[in-house]
């Protein structure tokens, strides 16, 4: 599956703009229903607000976003395909991407980061990073690795799990999840003239995010509303900054959305650049993501509960 282009994995049915104002057309619907049902962010005219100030923060965020779809205007987004080029830092050296390809599943609190790398001195670094609810290992092999024979090793990696969920629900889609799976735990001010949403980060008690949201124009694509940076504090000293911009469209040409992700993104921990990654391509369709758990991280896992 590596350096596979992300239409060609496994992938539950998608409608496009069109597809769903046929189907209202056949239906004896009407076709600027259809259309505007999936109209989200900047095509659409912001709404007045009906909701106490933190509901109404958080749906705009999502709503910019182009999550929100359908009658009820539901989070529809439960997975992520996504490709990117730039750099990854491995052991303190810049690493210049070959490859690099996420997959998510929202729903399950899984991530999978796939990557081919070149060092300074020309050697060849490769490795999948993975995360799902309080699992994290690496994987030195294809799709597979630590499930099916042959197909290589899942090494757990318990130690970089925190740093994994951080990721996952500091990303642009992620973190609004994650603000409204904060309930009372989240909140949101304006500092400066921006809002700032406070959150906790699921599985991992020790951190708190808080989002900066830009503030520009409401019918702008992204210009407000959305995260341009979120800093992840665990304790005093240890700091985490996701830095987002260029939000577009990076569904393939033949199947736009209107679901926008940042184009650019910069990862710092304590104020190092870690990663420097520019977006080629999403899918936010609903590609068919699973991330089970090698048994063996599972037993892994268990051994060191009872160690302590």
């Amino acid at each position: 599956m590596s350096g596979a282009p992300l239409g060609d994995t496994m992938r539950i049915t998608r409608f496009t703009v069109a597809s769903v104002a046929a189907i209202a057309v056949l239906a004896g619907g009407s076709l600027s229903l259809a259309v505007h049902a999936q109209i989200r962010g900047a095509a659409r005219a912001p709404a007045k607000p009906t909701r106490d100030p933190k509901a109404q923060a958080l749906y705009d965020w999502a709503n910019h976003l182009g999550m929100l779809r359908g009658v009820r205007e539901v989070d529809a987004i439960a997975t992520l395909e996504l490709t990117a080029t730039g750099t990854v830092t491995v052991m303190g050296q810049p690493c210049r991407l070959t490859e690099y390809r996420t997959s998510v599943n929202y729903q399950d609190g899984g991530q999978r980061i796939l990557y081919t790398c070149t060092r300074p001195d020309s050697t060849i670094y490769k490795t999948g990073e993975v995360v799902a609810g309080k699992w994290a290992w690496d994987e030195d092999g294809p799709l597979g690795a630590g499930l099916v024979p042959g197909r290589g090793r899942a090494l757990p990696m318990p130690n970089l799990l925190n740093e994994r969920l951080i990721r996952l629900w500091s990303s642009p889609q992620g973190a609004v999840k994650a603000a409204v799976a904060g309930g009372a735990q989240t909140s949101v001010a304006v500092v400066a003239g921006k809002k700032v949403v406070t959150y906790p980060i699921p599985g991992v008690p020790t951190a708190s995010a808080k989002a900066t949201l830009t503030n520009g124009s409401p019918t702008g694509l992204c210009t407000s509303d959305c995260a341009e940076r979120v800093e992840v504090r665990q304790g005093t000293t240890d700091v985490t900054e996701f830095l987002y911009t260029n939000y577009a469209d990076y569904n393939p040409a033949e199947n736009k959305l209107d679901a926008f992700y940042a184009g650019h993104m910069i990862e710092k921990h304590n104020g190092a650049t870690v990663r420097d990654l520019t977006v080629k391509e999403t899918q936010t369709a609903n590609e068919y993501v699973v991330i089970p758990v090698p048994e063996s991280v599972k037993t892994a896992g268990a051994r060191q509960s009872a160690a302590r």
